[in-house]
């Protein structure tokens, strides 16, 4: 079956309808601010970040379809595409740019990154992720439709679509919209019940529990069984094979990189003190052998446009036309010199190819994850994690230590993992658009805008944060920030543990050898148990109408889904402004906080009840309506 052939856009290629506009780049814009300083104080505040690309979608159908009566679905998809870019680009930077200001305040040798400094670094990842992006849409969005899920881009498609048809899609999307919006208030924001579950299980030496959250579950829908149940075997494998073994091996030990003994520690101390090397070792193979299988597509995507240099370029459809590879290669070369010789950027000449060199190939593997599980599961701090190891033992083995080799390879990290998170959001654009007949090249430029804006923003984002709470500490503790750094430390000092990152990439090998799936398990074997738990019970209701056939209920219950993933990503973001708005020095969001009563019973009764809701919406059977 040849997907690409037979998939029609809901706008046909041959019509043109409003979609680059004043309108749609300045709603788009402000967004993409808005959502990047929300999204860095959440990331920065709790280790994670959520997908802006929904909740800029229903925004801006909010603002140009009632407020403006304007009546196009490619402008709200061109306002959805620069909005995420914010959210994105943030997203790779709090992973890393925090760790200087840690340094600084740890040594006179380093000093506090300064305002231009941290602002160009960002641009220089921002546009290089879009760029690098450019020449894998083809091979994974147009290729591989129907192959892989993307299950956030095909959710923010799914909401664009209800609110441009109405009726019955409608219903069901804004009835998982309505339905998560309350849900995650009441969980994350009155703390009615903790959102995170967990029970530790003594005579198993390990932990277990989920993330009772109703985006997980319609992830879990979205992708399907399949998918799932890989994802769910990494975390099996990471928590009831691996953490047992160590602790019942480590006992009274103290077993590097840890400074206590194993059998102190807690699961999830066990998991982020050794199980998340072993993941990102994992991952980084991963994706080593998904981009091997790649290649021949990717080649060919590369060798048909260069083919195009210097001749006159044929016609092609609206719906497949990117920026001209006229233009990405010199502007990859011209940014990668520009990284190399800018004297307020610490990267060399060996960082600035390094960056060329993995940042392309993350690009790929952050782009081909996202269409696996999404951009809010993507794992981007385990890419970063996989770059600073490789780039802090070349810069050791070329005498680049000390102080400043750890500076440059903070910075190339940063460029890096700024790189794969926006590639990753410009591949679930891309996919979105893909799917109502966006325009491909005109989303690219969006996304260039939208990493501009954001990047502006960024440095006094960090600015002000560090200014009001400084990073590391309690209010801000920077938690991904403070991995890296580690990982930085403990390659220069030669106390890094290579041997769990070996058993990652070996790992990755025999699952590869078995003939399975590499990514999704170990991205499962990376991502705590608690988020594959509640992605497999999505799976699982999903798979009831699969084996009936039923289809009717399946396309169901993507709409009700798309909806959860919406409404969580909307009040998520509000969650966030509440958390820095503050009333008589304390911030709205602590004084709204219950305190979880209900505690862990309460959750898993409450995620009970939005599974049940899923399976319900998905056998409704609604009156059809016809738009007004």
């Amino acid at each position: 079956m040849n997907n690409k052939d037979e998939f029609k856009p809901f706008i046909p290629a041959d019509k043109v309808i409003p979609e680059f506009t004043p309108v749609s780049v300045i709603i788009g814009i402000i967004l993409a601010v808005v959502f990047g300083a929300a999204n860095a104080y959440l990331g920065l505040r709790v280790g994670m970040t959520i997908s802006a690309s929904i909740p800029a979608a229903v925004i801006s159908m909010g603002i140009i379809r009632v407020i403006l009566r304007r009546d196009s679905i490619l402008e709200n998809n061109m306002v959805q595409t620069l909005g995420s870019a914010g959210e994105s680009l943030a997203a790779g930077a709090i992973f890393t740019i925090p760790a200087l200001f840690m340094w600084a305040k740890e040594s006179d040798a380093i000093s506090t990154p300064g305002f231009l400094q941290i602002t160009v670094i960002a641009l220089c990842g921002g546009i290089l992720g879009v760029l690098f992006m450019v020449p894998l849409r083809t091979a994974l969005i147009v290729e591989e439709h129907g192959v892989l899920p993307f299950p956030e881009g095909t959710a923010c498609a799914d909401v664009l679509l209800a609110g441009e048809e109405g009726g019955e899609k409608s219903k069901l999307v804004f009835s998982g919209l309505g339905i998560a919006s309350v849900y995650k208030f009441i969980a994350d924001g009155l703390c009615l019940f903790p959102s995170e579950i967990h029970w530790e299980t003594a005579p198993l030496h390990t932990g277990f529990g989920l993330d009772v959250l109703p985006a997980l579950s319609g992830v879990g829908f979205i992708c399907g069984k399949e998918i799932a149940s890989y994802m769910f075997a990494g975390g099996i494998l990471g928590w009831f094979v691996l953490i047992p073994l160590i602790i019942i091996f480590g006992g009274s030990d103290i077993v590097a990189p840890a400074s206590i003994a194993v059998s102190e520690m807690s699961s999830t101390t066990m998991w982020s003190t050794y199980i998340r090397y072993i993941g990102a070792g994992a991952v980084a193979a991963g994706g080593i052998i998904s981009l091997v299988k790649s290649l021949p597509t990717i080649v060919k995507t590369f060798k048909k446009a260069l083919g195009g240099f210097g001749h006159k370029e044929e016609q092609v459809l609206r719906t497949n036309t990117d920026l001209p590879f006229k233009f990405v290669v010199p502007a990859v070369i011209f940014i990668a010199v520009l990284i190399w010789l800018l004297p307020i950027i610490p990267i060399n000449f060996i960082g600035a190819l390094l960056i060329v060199v993995f940042g392309f190939f993350f690009a790929t593997v952050s782009s081909r994850m996202v269409g696996l599980v999404g951009s809010s599961n993507n794992p981007v701090s385990g890419m970063a994690i996989a770059t600073l190891l490789a780039t802090t033992a070349i810069f050791k083995a070329a005498g680049n230590t000390g102080a400043k080799g750890m500076v440059s390879a903070i910075s190339v990290g940063t460029i890096i993992c700024i790189i794969s998170a926006m590639a990753g959001d410009t591949s679930q654009d891309l996919k979105t658009g893909y799917i109502v007949g966006a325009t491909p090249i005109k989303q690219q430029i969006g996304e260039l805008i939208g990493a501009v804006a954001a990047a502006l923003a960024i440095s006094g984002v960090m600015y002000l944060l560090d200014a009001a709470w400084g990073f590391g500490g309690s209010e801000l503790p920077a938690p991904q920030a403070a991995l890296m750094k580690l990982v930085i430390e403990g390659v220069m000092g030669g106390t890094l543990p290579w041997s769990l990152v070996f058993a990652g990439i070996f790992i990755a090998v025999i699952i590869e050898v078995l003939g399975l799936p590499v990514l999704p398990i170990a991205i499962g074997l990376y991502l705590p148990i608690h988020l594959s738990v509640p992605i497999f019970m999505g799976g699982i209701i999903r798979e009831i109408f699969d084996r009936k056939n039923n289809t009717a209920a399946a396309d169901q219950g993507v709409l009700f889904s798309s909806g959860l993933i919406a409404g969580e990503g909307l009040v998520g973001i509000l969650l966030a402004v509440l958390a820095i708005t503050k009333v008589n020095g304390k911030s709205i969001g602590e004084m709204i906080n219950l305190g979880a009563p209900l505690g862990n019973f309460g959750g898993l009764i409450f995620f009970i009840g939005i599974l049940a809701a899923t399976y319900y919406f998905s056998v409704k059977k609604f009156d059809k309506q016809k738009r007004k």
